[in-house]
């Protein structure tokens, strides 16, 4: 039993501190290039370094560390490869949930969507960004839900997390909410009216403001990005 339950709190503490690094991350207080230590880290939860080292390299799978033998572990750079990459593939699997979301939207569903927008316009007028980015997940979980395709969001959230902290230095450095909400809005409409066409149009549209997102942050810094991509 002492040794379950050991083994138990381990994996708390994995858990915690992998749950804790990860929000640091996304939420830009660890910023791309700072570097972390396994002991820092070890000492403020406590623990031995084992579980440090096994979340970050639950961290490393996600591309949000950089983990090197015999030199600091860092918080990863953007890649310009894997950005183009990790688009690509969440605009495919988007187009297929708002395509399949568009044919079966029915009345409870849009009530949802509309529930779903006036919490996203809530925390715009309260300027609530780590709220709003909250809610711009569920809603893209609301719309694989709607095409009962509720799988399809584990692989946009696994590429969704991968540029994440672009959307979020993006937010923190000028208020982009109102537009981002007008295009939920606009997919809802879609989607409500089972207007596939629009549906993927407007879904298209949303996602192409990382790309300006991308050269916004690419002008101002630089040196967040890989330096094979500067």
């Amino acid at each position: 039993m002492a040794q379950a339950t050991q083994i138990g709190a381990r994996r708390t503490s994995v858990d915690d501190i992998y749950a804790y690094l990860y929000e640091e991350i996304a939420a830009l207080r660890l910023r791309p290039g700072d570097k972390i230590s396994e002991a820092d880290i070890a000492t403020k939860f406590g623990v031995s370094r084992q579980p440090v080292r096994d979340a970050f390299n639950r961290l490393a799978t996600l591309d949000l560390l950089l983990i090197r033998p015999q030199r600091a572990t860092e918080v990863k750079r953007f890649s310009m490869r894997e950005i183009v990459k990790s688009r690509f593939v969440r605009l495919a699997v988007e187009k297929e949930v708002l395509l399949r979301a568009a044919t079966l939207c029915d009345a409870e569903d849009a009530a949802q969507l509309d529930a779903a927008l006036e919490e996203q316009e809530r925390s715009v007028r309260d300027r609530d960004v780590e709220r709003f980015n909250a809610l711009d997940y569920t809603f893209h979980k609301l719309i694989c839900r709607i095409a009962r395709s509720d799988f399809a969001f584990d692989v946009i959230l696994s590429e969704k997390s991968k540029v994440d902290r672009l959307c979020t230095l993006s937010l923190s450095k000028g208020d982009r909410m109102p537009e981002l909400v007008e295009d939920h809005r606009s997919i809802a409409t879609a989607l409500r009216t089972r207007d596939a066409t629009s549906a993927v149009k407007a879904g298209v549209h949303h996602l192409s403001r990382l790309d300006e997102t991308i050269d916004r942050i690419w002008e101002t810094n630089a040196n967040y990005f890989m330096p094979e991509d500067v």
